[in-house]
């Protein structure tokens, strides 16, 4: 009963967030920042222990694997689109992908940061499952990649939208690609926002970020630390 009563708040707070973002149409409403914030809000004020919260947000969690293979559906109906586009959309993902990392560098050098961290923030442009391996394994703090890889997709999500129409970023092709390769899974869930062929090259731009991450950020600690 505690777990189907957590899933009901969960859901429940999640579809009043949706519902609050498409009736005021801004940005920083996003459902899945605001829904969090209110979440923690409600636990905190209850004073209900994270450990007793997961007895029902264990099934929730369990539903990000379906959820991501799903994502495979709309890369099966519009692979003409992808295969006509995959020079583009690799090189692009390969350019971003060395941009965001050596952004990191930049700003971590500039904010004196412990080799830890920075290691740790490396990865934050990589979907969650692979950047926690990746910090892990270059010498990283899991514990705080996950929280960069929360930060870059939340942000990613609120301020992509404003890029695309200040810099009038309109074709599906560079809206996937930024997102995808940018924000992972946060960001492309945005994406649905834009239509099916625009989700299809975000969530490809996703995985690639993830190989070519999983390639080139332990290169890139192996090189300089």
């Amino acid at each position: 009963m505690v777990a189907i009563s957590f899933i009901a708040l969960t859901v429940g707070i999640f579809m009043l967030m949706t519902w609050l973002y498409k009736r005021s149409g801004i940005s920083f409403l996003f459902p899945i920042l605001t829904s969090t914030i209110v979440l923690i809000v409600v636990l905190a004020l209850a004073h209900i222990p994270y450990d007793t919260y997961m007895e029902g947000g264990k099934f929730i969690n369990w539903l990000l694997g379906p959820a991501v293979v799903a994502m495979a559906y709309p890369l099966y109906t519009q692979w003409d689109t992808i295969m006509k586009n995959r020079k583009i959309i690799l090189s692009c993902v390969g350019v971003a992908m060395l941009a965001g990392m050596l952004t990191v560098l930049l700003m971590a050098w500039i904010m004196k940061l412990e080799d830890a961290v920075m290691l740790s923030y490396l990865p934050k442009s990589i979907t969650s499952p692979v950047a926690l391996q990746i910090s892990a394994m270059i010498g990283g703090i899991p514990q705080f990649t996950v929280f960069f890889v929360i930060v870059a997709g939340i942000v990613g999500a609120i301020c992509g939208p404003l890029c695309y129409r200040l810099f009038n970023i309109d074709t599906p092709v560079s809206r996937g690609v930024s997102m995808g390769s940018a924000s992972h899974g946060i960001g492309v869930s945005k994406l649905t926002e834009y239509g099916e062929q625009t989700l299809s090259i975000g969530s490809v731009s996703m995985t690639l970020s993830a190989i070519l991450g999983a390639v080139l950020c332990p290169f890139v600690a192996w090189l300089l630390f």
